[in-house]
């Protein structure tokens, strides 16, 4: 049959299904921002971040992608002249390199995709360069990466420098504490492990970030406007309302669940995923110890053609998944267990991809996965 946009087994790393409830929450009447019963919204959008964030700070939203975020805090902190240092083995490291370099002064430490940065390196260069602020993405999801951020957090407060850390992809669907490991900026895409439509960025900021940056950098995007507005369960601006009424939904979901109870299922499901690819003989990209609960990436065995696999997948099997980017296009494939994901939709995702693979030209171990998802 052809492919259903509205029945189909959705399993990128982001954007991710969303709930019914939650799609429900886009259709209801248009409200004025500025009325008492949106500000409710916002108070509760507050508390429940809070928990999701595991932090006492502020946590403010904006309009826009993850990348927005990261661009405000970016230039919300940095000015030329002043150092950051950024970490890139990945997309979206990368990406944080950029806008760490066009508002202050940047050293990047970069290793291949997929492979951890060693911390004795690291360390050399917080005590070398005495930076304002690390930046980092904690959870690189175009390789399905994981950085020791709290070790790394550590490494930085005892160099006196400030933590930034995309956490897009990690927070919601992986245990980060904010508060706990110190991380002074965290950044969160709705679209991923939050189970949101995509368009809303949210960030927290405690206090010595709040106190290091500059109210004169910037305007739409200065996180300490979004801070000062959130003590007042509001925005500086007109917000995306139909979208602050679904993510109430959303973030209503994940109470109900509990966080800690998300946090395992999430794990569970990475682990069964892992468990049933490497069953097939297939390879994982990143090496044990890094590897993302929330997405995992897969090597194609030589000859095998990405762009085949995923338009098969999708046209046949009605099946979506992710590929490389860059540095990595055609080389893996991407599976995302993030969000709502039920456990059936990931036997029928890696069931497929095992038959069309198959049918590719690869040499796998056909049903060895079943037993090694399950067991998992």
């Amino acid at each position: 049959m052809p492919f259903d946009p509205e029945d189909n087994t959705f399993l990128l790393a982001g954007p991710v299904k969303i709930h019914p409830r939650v799609r429900a929450a886009l259709a209801k009447p248009a409200v004025a921002h500025r009325d008492p019963g949106f500000v409710d919204v916002n108070r509760r959008m507050q508390e429940r971040l809070r928990e999701v964030f595991q932090t006492a700070s502020p946590v403010v939203t904006l309009a826009g992608s993850g990348t927005a975020g990261m661009d405000a805090a970016a230039m919300t902190l940095l000015r030329k002249g002043e150092k950051a240092v950024a970490l890139d083995n990945g997309k979206f490291g990368n990406r944080f390199c950029a806008l760490a370099g066009t508002y202050g002064d940047a050293t990047v430490l970069k290793a291949p995709w997929g492979q951890p940065i060693d911390l004795a390196k690291i360390e050399d260069a917080l005590r070398t360069v005495r930076p304002k602020a690390l930046l980092l993405t904690h959870n690189e999801s175009s390789v399905g990466f994981t950085h020791p951020l709290e070790k790394i957090a550590k490494l930085a407060h005892d160099h006196g420098s400030l933590v930034v850390a995309d956490c897009i992809t990690s927070i919601g669907g992986m245990d980060v504490p904010v508060d706990k490991w110190g991380i002074d900026v965290a950044i969160v895409g709705s679209q991923k492990c939050l189970g949101m439509p995509a368009g809303l960025v949210f960030v927290s900021v405690n206090d010595r970030a709040q106190q290091a940056m500059h109210k004169e950098n910037g305007y739409y995007l200065n996180l300490l406007k979004y801070v000062k507005k959130a003590a007042e369960n509001d925005t500086p601006f007109t917000p995306a309302i139909p979208l602050h009424l679904a993510a109430i939904e959303a973030l209503d979901i994940i109470h109900a669940e509990g966080l800690a109870n998300r946090v395992r299922r999430v794990h569970k499901q990475a682990e069964a995923t892992r468990r049933a690819f490497e069953a097939m003989g297939l390879d994982l990209f990143v090496p044990p110890g890094y590897r993302s609960d929330t997405v995992t990436a897969v090597r194609y065995p030589e000859g095998v053609d990405d762009s085949k696999v995923r338009k098969t997948l999708k046209n046949d099997h009605n099946v979506v998944i992710a590929g490389g980017q860059d540095d990595v296009k055609g080389k893996i494939f991407r599976f995302g267990h993030m969000g709502t994901v039920n456990d059936a939709e990931l036997m029928g995702g890696i069931a497929a991809t095992e038959l069309v693979l198959a049918q590719n030209g690869a040499k796998i171990k056909r049903g060895a996965w079943v037993e090694a998802f399950q067991g998992a």
